[in-house]
């Protein structure tokens, strides 16, 4: 059923938790920890934070790592959620851009 003209949708009442906006991106990357090395896509990304998507699970991935992108230097991320293939992270100094 439709809200009524002028009242929000549901789907419009979720809140906005990200401090900054995202774009949609498709950038190749590698996170980097003690005792390995993962390649991943950055789907989006923003000043604070991006979604990073791999191919593999991710359950032996830690909570804190750095993202290697070409050409940018590493950023030292930590990770705020995670699902099946896909994690959250928040960037813990300066952005990539």
């Amino acid at each position: 059923m439709l809200a009524p003209i002028g009242e929000p949708d549901a789907l419009d009442i979720r809140l906005e938790k990200r401090l900054s906006p995202r774009r949609n991106t498709m950038i190749d990357a590698v996170i980097a920890y003690d005792g390995g090395r993962t390649p991943c896509v950055i789907r989006n990304l923003s000043e604070s934070g991006a979604k990073l998507e791999f191919t593999t699970g991710i359950a032996k991935i830690p909570k804190t790592f750095d993202l290697l992108v070409p050409k940018v230097r590493p950023q030292p991320c930590v990770v705020v959620w995670r699902s099946l293939k896909e994690l959250g992270v928040q960037f813990q100094n300066s952005v990539i851009r």
